[in-house]
């Protein structure tokens, strides 16, 4: 069922974005177990000069922001769920290089699985601040249970359609492990 579908946007990406396809990165879940998460691809390869990377907002497409703003995107990730890396539903798997910033409180997040959907939907807070997404995050890892899924997954549906109107494919923030480092330096 899910083929046909994943062929055409696979042939979309591979057109509009170029190889790869999929976007990989390591990614941590349930106690801080490292996996490698799989998205379609939806930024160019542009680099500069001295072969860096440019921003992402220079890298950003139409196509890659209308894949982000419809979660289209996150379809590879189906894999992660049948491997059991990840749930439908749970904390956002972020990148093992922000680890050693969590407090003994954001590390709560890692009592549960990540997940596809995460419990900020539920809110309505779909660019939350970091502080803001840990406590979701952390509120549903201590009070997980299938009425809260159920929820979060009714919800998430109204959700997408919001992040259409606002662009959300084009939403950046500051990185966690860039705004934790401003904070360790404001406080020496």
């Amino acid at each position: 069922m899910c083929i046909p579908f994943f062929t055409i946007i696979s042939l979309f990406v591979r057109i509009k974005l170029g190889r790869p396809i999929l976007f990989k990165q390591l990614r941590v879940s349930k106690n801080n177990h490292i996996f490698t998460m799989y998205k379609f691809r939806t930024m160019r390869d542009s680099r500069d000069a001295n072969g860096n990377l440019l921003p992402n907002e220079l890298r950003q497409t139409k196509f890659g922001s209308f894949l982000r703003s419809t979660s289209l995107d996150e379809l590879p990730e189906l894999w992660n769920i049948l491997k059991g890396d990840i749930s439908f539903v749970g904390p956002r798997p972020l990148v093992p290089e922000y680890l050693p910033y969590y407090t003994e409180y954001e590390l709560q997040r890692h009592k549960v699985r990540g997940g596809l959907i995460p419990p900020e939907v539920l809110y309505g807070d779909i660019t939350p601040t970091w502080q803001q997404q840990f406590k979701y995050e952390i509120d549903y890892a201590n009070h997980v249970s299938f009425l809260l899924d159920f929820k979060i997954m009714i919800a998430s549906l109204k959700g997408i359609f919001k992040r259409n109107a606002i662009q959300y494919g084009n939403y950046n923030r500051e990185s966690f492990f860039q705004e934790r480092r401003d904070k360790i330096k404001k406080e020496d």
